[in-house]
């Protein structure tokens, strides 16, 4: 007897530090700093528009002609991200996630920001499945 996959929110990180739109760039980087993460949903009046990544700010900073120190959030957020429903197949996101290259998605539930799943929640996921599954 096989159990069913389970959803993403099973295993997202719930509650996810966010970034507003107009912060500094060296606030966010800051955060991530300070909080051991790569990846930072962006808000706008409470809303998600987007997600930052400690990749987007190296990016910026490497720029010659740019003072990144100028720069907020705004200015370098990707409004493109990977968002997935709350209720979404682990294997589903997981595999999609690899697909597209992407270190993680958006959780939301009727249109709001209720977590992040990353490739960490991934590979925590992975291990307790591993050992509930197999008996180890």
């Amino acid at each position: 007897m096989s159990k069913g996959i389970p959803p993403v929110h099973k295993y997202m990180t719930t509650s996810p530090i966010t970034i507003g739109h107009d912060q500094k760039i060296v606030k966010a980087e800051e955060i991530m700093h300070a909080n051991r993460i790569r990846h930072l949903p962006v808000l706008k009046g409470g809303k998600f528009t987007g997600i930052l990544t400690d990749r987007d700010i190296k990016f910026v900073q490497g720029l010659r002609d740019l003072d990144a120190s100028t720069l907020v959030v705004d200015d370098v957020v990707r409004e493109q991200a990977f968002t997935v429903d709350a209720e979404s197949p682990l294997d589903q996101v997981a595999s999609e996630m690899a697909e597209l290259k992407v270190g993680s998605a958006i959780v939301t539930q009727n249109g709001k920001l209720v977590g992040i799943f990353t490739t960490v929640d991934a590979m925590q996921a992975l291990a307790e499945l591993l050992r509930t599954r197999l008996g180890h």
